[in-house]
């Protein structure tokens, strides 16, 4: 009798490591996806609007942004209307590496703007100077490559050894390669055919940037 259970006990305790060694494989590989997520989101933070209120999260709403917790220098993500928003704090010597190369862009003075994604809408005025934003020191774009929509890396120092000495800062598409100043205008030879989109935004106060509309009052109303 006892030769009879220990063969169903070896045969339950088969199926047991059996099932064991799946939940091992699929427990780590859940454990790594999430490791790779964790990797790819350290170097740009996340703002809490990046998970909006269920006011922002209605179709067109606008999202905001708080500004005193962006030091200089540093860039954030968020979301509108679906799309990944970039927003820099621009420091001086950021903003001075925005002149010295409009030879090297397809576009320089954002003459060739197209109308948003998903809109009817052109892009705004303000999107058609120098700094292709409202103030120098603050600028915010849609953050998806014009050439199949992924996402540019940031890179933001100059002459970067892994770009090249002419580089003044800005972001390159890891996908296909298109490269993007500060400005978020784009370089010859980019697979790129446009500059990044500028969506409407506005400024509340000192600190605050609401994304999606020309101007605070229609924030209030569309949250009327």
């Amino acid at each position: 009798m006892v030769e009879m259970t220990h063969p169903g006990r070896l045969m339950d305790d088969r199926g047991t490591d059996s099932v064991d060694d799946s939940r091992r494989k699929l427990l780590l590989g859940a454990t790594t996806f999430v490791g790779a997520i964790g990797i790819a989101f350290t170097a740009v933070p996340f703002v809490e609007s990046w998970f909006p209120s269920e006011r922002a999260k209605a179709l067109g709403a606008p999202t905001e942004v708080d500004l005193s917790k962006i030091e200089p220098g540093q860039m954030i993500v968020t979301v509108w209307r679906r799309n990944p928003i970039y927003v820099v704090h621009r420091t001086p010597e950021m903003v001075e590496q925005l002149s010295g190369h409009d030879n090297l862009l397809k576009d320089p003075n954002s003459e060739n703007t197209q109308t948003l994604p998903g809109l009817a809408a052109p892009q705004p005025d303000y999107c058609k100077n120098a700094s292709r934003s409202r103030v120098p020191e603050w600028f915010a774009c849609i953050g998806t490559c014009t050439h199949l929509g992924c996402l540019p890396k940031a890179y933001f120092d100059a002459h970067d050894p892994e770009i090249g000495s002419y580089w003044p800062g800005g972001w390159r598409c890891p996908c296909h390669g298109s490269r993007f100043d500060l400005a978020a205008r784009v370089f010859d030879g980019s697979p790129a055919p446009t500059n990044l989109n500028i969506m409407p935004y506005a400024f509340e106060g000192k600190t605050k940037l609401i994304i999606g509309v020309d101007n605070a009052s229609e924030a209030q109303a569309a949250g009327g």
